[in-house]
């Protein structure tokens, strides 16, 4: 999760990888037919939009062409925000247009994604608009011939170690995203997507059990009880709980366990299946009622605290805790409603590692 600070005021729209990538492989095939440099590009988006976008560097010989973009996020804290993304094109007597992986770019090597294995993890809708402008280009200008495309994203290799790549299959760089072509700032889109493409991956390879978490801290806390599963079985849900658990609904799926810390799961136990700050807060008259029901009565100390993650203060985080098996209580009716066909577990996990299991 990005601690980076939202700005104030309205927030500035940026463009995805798959728009970098059509405008890199425009611009170099209008290089190699007019033989001059091209310092911006016209690309179509897929929303019926056209965007103009700066191209950053573009070398050409008479049947090559190197162009890249530096990716504008907007203000969305990206990972790949200010990479490089470019495109090598070469003609070629085999017509149509082939598809390669350069440096950065990912390669599929598991099941489960919208691309076969070996493939570059450049996804349709990308490959679609690099397609459709290089098809405009040919025939506007009479050209009997196909195209070979080599997607590369500078230090890609790098900033794939900070996505869930490899987990799900994508080895030696990040995927060419985008289905608008826009990147809506803070938008949960793509992290829901990966979420979903997550899910996509364990059931294609056979996986029958999940372990689901809001990140890399409660995971490596349950990691050892759940040393039998492979990596694919763990995913991360991020702030997105009811759309992680309507994703596992819809799939076969037979058993699931989440982990969770306590700021989320007060939120959760409360009802609230998405547990972004921005979006929900934890109801202290709500955790008072609790309390209440198992025999607290000091509840002005609840009242004072400055967040739930405090509770710790007031009740002792062990198995047979009657407060935080309440609160495991409400947060089992609140996802079980949603997943009824798998065996679920809840896990309530301490800052220091230690957990509490739901006793059903």
């Amino acid at each position: 999760m990005s601690l980076r600070k939202v700005p104030e005021g309205p927030l500035r729209e940026g463009f995805t990888t798959g728009t970098c990538a059509t405008a890199a492989a425009k611009a170099g095939l209008m290089a190699l037919i007019h033989q001059k440099k091209n310092t911006t590009v016209k690309v179509h988006l897929p929303i019926d939009k056209i965007l103009e976008i700066p191209i950053h560097q573009c070398e050409f010989t008479e049947n090559t062409a190197n162009c890249s973009v530096i990716k504008d996020a907007g203000d969305d804290p990206d990972v790949t925000n200010g990479a490089e993304i470019g495109c090598i094109l070469e003609l070629t007597q085999e017509k149509g247009i082939q598809f390669f992986a350069g440096e950065g770019v990912g390669t599929v090597t598991l099941k489960g994604l919208e691309l076969a294995i070996g493939e570059p993890a450049i996804n349709p809708v990308p490959r679609k608009m690099i397609t459709s402008a290089i098809q405009k280009l040919l025939h506007d200008h009479d050209l009997d011939c196909g195209v070979s495309v080599t997607v590369y994203v500078t230090n890609g290799k790098a900033l794939a170690k900070r996505t869930l790549n490899e987990r799900v299959g994508i080895m030696n760089g990040i995927s060419i995203l985008g289905t608008t072509g826009i990147v809506k700032p803070y938008s949960a889109s793509s992290y829901i997507a990966s979420i979903e493409q997550g899910i996509d991956v364990a059931v294609a390879n056979n996986i029958a059990e999940l372990v689901i978490n809001s990140g890399a801290r409660s995971e490596k806390y349950l990691a050892n009880k759940f040393d039998y599963l492979p990596e694919q079985a763990f995913i991360h849900y991020g702030n997105w709980i009811g759309e992680t658990l309507n994703k596992i609904n819809q799939s076969p799926i037979k058993k699931v366990s989440i982990g969770i810390m306590l700021g989320k799961a007060v939120k959760l136990a409360g009802g609230a299946t998405d547990t972004h700050s921005c979006v929900s807060s934890w109801n202290k008259d709500f955790v008072v009622d609790l309390a209440q029901k198992v025999g607290y009565t000091n509840t002005e100390k609840i009242k004072s605290l400055n967040m739930a993650g405090r509770l710790i203060e007031l009740f002792d985080f062990e198995q047979n805790s009657p407060f935080f098996q309440l609160l495991l209580q409400h947060c089992y009716q609140h996802t079980h409603i949603k997943v009824k066909q798998v065996v679920l577990d809840i896990y309530l996990i301490h800052k220091n590692g230690t957990f509490i299991q739901y006793k059903k």
